[in-house]
């Protein structure tokens, strides 16, 4: 499980598009719940961004849609919003919990995390990093990551006073977590192919890599079942994710060692989208 050759390390997670079962119900949710904007709406799909120029989700909207009670297919665990600071994730705490949604949560060293579902179980994660010369490594050079409470007191006081005007400029998808059906799998896919780097592992069922030393870019688990199949198309969920590369020359190299080790790659609209073994679609653009 080594990557034959590397991402880029300037790479960025840029936007991720799912499924939802009603589009009124879903903009309302993310609006006044998650503190996103519309940027866009046509038809049945809107873009969500937090700044106002910069797209973070499309949501479309699917017919008579089989809502999955979770962790029950391969597909989306969550995505992820990563804010710019710690008095702006206190901020998105106290409208969670004015929200009266449920919240989880979780403190992994090297960040702050609030986890809650959407209307159709799409799962979302709403965290802030702590300062990159903070994060552990162990012997392995793995990144040490656990998951302890978080300072709720903390978090409320270091956004006291301040006004909720929903998430600030800054934000950006910090990360995509999604249950795929078989580790082994997914790692030829993810690093050996695509050309992540393994930071860390949770035993048997998870693996988190990313490029250019960050913690996580993504994290892949079998919490869903060993050989749990792809999401129905019918289904909220994830459609695809955007990986933001430096240059052309980058979106090439990437989509030829994909090509190579036999999975799908598609061009269309000057768009280069690769699929992973679970339908989830990957596109390649540069970041502009």
């Amino acid at each position: 499980m080594t990557a034959t050759a590397l991402l880029p390390q300037e790479l960025e997670i840029g936007l991720v598009q799912i499924r939802v079962s009603n589009l009124e119900r879903s903009l309302t949710f993310y609006q006044n719940v998650v503190g996103l904007k519309i940027l866009r709406q046509h038809g049945r799909e809107a873009e969500m961004t937090a700044d106002g120029v910069h797209v973070l989700l499309v949501l479309r909207e699917i017919e008579e849609a089989q809502v999955l009670r979770r962790n029950s297919a391969a597909g989306l665990y969550h995505f992820a919003i990563l804010l710019p600071d710690r008095p702006s994730l206190g901020l998105a705490l106290r409208n969670l919990i004015d929200s009266g949604i449920h919240i989880g949560q979780g403190d992994h060293l090297v960040s702050e995390a609030l986890y809650i579902q959407d209307p159709d179980n799409n799962g979302i994660e709403i965290y802030r990093d702590r300062p990159r010369d903070t994060w552990q490594h162990d012997g392995e050079g793995n990144v040490v990551m656990t998951t302890d409470p978080v300072d709720v007191d903390g978090l409320l006081a270091a956004s006291e006073g301040l006004e909720w005007n929903g998430l600030p400029a800054g934000t950006v998808m910090g990360h995509v977590h999604f249950h795929v059906g078989d580790l082994a799998e997914a790692a030829k896919f993810y690093v050996d192919a695509l050309g992540f780097v393994p930071t860390t592992h949770y035993g048997d069922s998870a693996l988190f890599i990313s490029a250019g030393g960050y913690h996580h870019h993504m994290g892949l688990n079998i919490w869903a079942g060993q050989g749990a199949p792809a999401a129905p198309a019918n289904a909220p969920g994830i459609d695809y994710f955007t990986l933001l590369l430096p240059s052309s020359q980058n979106v090439t190299e990437v989509a030829e060692r994909v090509k190579r080790a036999g999975y799908r790659v598609e061009v269309a609209d000057g768009i280069t989208t690769v699929t992973d073994p679970w339908n989830i679609g990957i596109q390649l653009l540069v970041k502009r």
